[in-house]
């Protein structure tokens, strides 16, 4: 995303707010790992001020996004440059970017459930009834439509199964906060703020490329 909003603006020295939630369920608690992110509209110039940025383009994010990825697994040595090569031609990238929520300025109360939403746990206990005669565990889905959509009743011991692999490992982050948001910065800016007096930044909308 950062690198995404830099290229996007023209601006290199952005610092932009993000916070990434790892999430490893679906809506009928099942395994579909995908994150999701927080980020400021635009980023931060070194000297205070934020850049806007108007020139949205949801299709060239999901682009370098695919890029950042491929070459994470790259550098991971998962695969080698001319297999990320290969599957950069492919007509269907199996990579989704969705940005259609955005959170006005002044709503904290929505952006206080959208974070909550991002972080959420993978079983809704409201969704969730058992039936002890039948040895059964019924869950039903958040979704009106789709192929998650509706209720699925199994037995108790596969649906705790299902629940335990949602569980992070010892010491493993499932959210994580970066660049204007990280903590680093966060506290240098805080003992700024007891030194000085200036009011809220300067914003100016970035040039569109």
């Amino acid at each position: 995303m950062t690198v995404a909003i830099r290229t996007l603006t023209g601006e290199h020295d952005l610092a932009v707010g993000i916070v990434a939630c790892l999430q490893t369920h679906g809506s009928r608690a099942n395994w579909h790992p995908h994150l999701h992110l927080l980020v400021t509209d635009g980023g931060f110039r070194p000297d205070g001020t934020f850049v806007s940025w108007p020139a949205h383009d949801t299709a060239r994010l999901t682009e370098a996004f695919r890029r950042a990825v491929l070459r994470l697994f790259v550098r991971l040595e998962l695969f080698d440059e001319d297999q990320a090569a290969s599957m950069l031609s492919w007509p269907h990238s199996g990579f989704h970017v969705h940005t259609a929520v955005w959170v006005p300025e002044d709503d904290r109360a929505f952006a206080t459930r959208l974070a909550r939403s991002c972080a959420r746990h993978p079983v809704a206990l409201e969704r969730l009834t058992s039936d002890r005669t039948a040895r059964a565990v019924t869950y039903r889905s958040d979704k009106s439509e789709g192929p998650t959509a509706g209720t699925e009743t199994v037995d108790p011991l596969e649906f705790l199964a299902r629940v335990l692999v949602h569980i992070p490992d010892k010491g493993h982050v499932t959210t994580r906060y970066y660049g204007w948001y990280a903590n680093r910065p966060r506290g240098t800016r805080g003992k700024a703020a007891t030194a000085t007096a200036d009011g809220p930044p300067a914003m100016v909308a970035a040039a569109r490329l």
